[in-house]
């Protein structure tokens, strides 16, 4: 099973006109191996993408309410190459994700239902992050099915699947 992400928001220290590093370089420290670390802040922390990226980690970040900012940080996977269907471009040309799940504490089939009711509520060419507790199999038929292409990999302790998934045309 997944550990669920590690949560700092450092919001209030910003607002305070203090510097958050050190909490954050902290709550890095304390982080269980393969643990996911999401922090809150008051804007885009783009130079701690590169800190984290020194210290293994790769980034998903999103705007949330009143322009703040809400990054999750997760382990790299040396070991685990991205699977990609077989339809798919380049997934690293493609946009930022518009749709963030985490449903890794969910047991089938329930993170495949929320995956595809979310994927019907998007547009084409938008993309979908979902984390999940392992590969799912049965979820990449659908996909192709409805016109969707997807990429995604095991976190390198293998206890959670990245996927990222492509919203298809609309059938006609």
């Amino acid at each position: 099973m997944a550990l669920p992400p590690y949560e700092l928001d450092v919001r209030p220290i910003l607002k305070n006109g203090g510097e958050p590093f050190q909490a954050i370089m902290q709550a890095v420290q304390e982080l269980q191996p393969g643990q996911p670390f999401r922090l809150l802040a008051t804007f885009r922390p783009v130079p701690l993408f590169q800190v984290m990226a020194g210290r293994g980690f790769d980034h998903i970040d999103r705007e949330i309410d009143g322009g703040d900012w809400e990054v999750l940080f997760m382990p790299k996977s040396a070991a685990s190459e991205a699977d990609v269907s077989a339809d798919a471009d380049e997934p690293a040309a493609w946009p930022e994700p518009e749709r963030y799940l985490d449903l890794a504490d969910l047991d089938p089939p329930e993170p495949m239902v929320r995956v595809l009711a979310a994927s019907e509520k998007m547009e084409p060419g938008e993309v979908l992050f979902a984390l999940l507790s392992r590969e799912p199999v049965f979820l990449f038929p659908e996909l192709k099915k409805r016109g969707h292409q997807w990429a995604g990999n095991l976190s390198e302790d293998g206890a959670a699947y990245r996927l990222l998934v492509r919203i298809g045309p609309r059938p006609e």
